[in-house]
């Protein structure tokens, strides 16, 4: 399936996600521990909380440029700021990262643990495509399993969602993070 049906529903589906953050006990992003933040779309308007409260360096933005263009920082605005972003683009609703972008994104929040900074990683709704990535992360800084890992996110952010596709690709990771160690 392409990203035609997702760039149809983004705009309405962005509207549910504000409203439900407005109506629900779903907050916006949920810290996962003194280095990721997993969350939903960064608007504009977060900039100075990110950076001031939450101590975020990196960022990571699992969505195509067209969701970002209008409501979020750019590299060079991020940059302005002292943000290093990468942007790791996947279909929304229906994507998968890659090993190679979870690879990469579990990298680039391990560098910011070392340097004592926080990660935001979002999607649009910071549901699936960021809790991929997050959970990833879990699994190689704590050496659980990709069904622990989900459980850990979601006892932390309960609307979490991570597709059996998904779930697939973190049990690949999983397997060649410890394949690789055991040798």
């Amino acid at each position: 399936m392409s990203g035609v049906p997702a760039r149809i529903l983004f705009y309405p589906t962005l509207a549910y996600n504000v409203v439900m953050e407005k109506i629900s006990a779903r907050q916006w992003f949920n810290r996962v521990d003194q280095t990721v933040i997993l969350g939903a779309l960064p608007f504009k308007s977060m900039t100075e909380e990110l950076v001031q409260k939450e101590q975020v360096r990196g960022v990571i933005t699992m969505n195509e440029e067209y969701e970002t263009k209008y409501f979020c920082n750019s590299v060079e605005e991020w940059q302005t700021v002292g943000v290093e972003q990468i942007r790791l683009s996947t279909v929304d609703m229906v994507g998968v990262p890659s090993l190679e972008y979870i690879h990469r994104g579990v990298e680039f929040a391990l560098k910011h643990r070392e340097e004592g900074t926080s990660v935001y990683i979002h999607c649009k709704a910071g549901r699936s495509r960021s809790a991929t990535i997050a959970a990833a992360y879990l699994i190689r800084v704590h050496g659980c399993t990709p069904e622990e890992a989900y459980k850990m996110l979601a006892s932390i952010r309960p609307h979490v969602l991570i597709h059996s596709g998904q779930m697939e690709m973190l049990q690949k990771y999983h397997k060649e993070v410890f394949c690789a160690e055991s040798q």
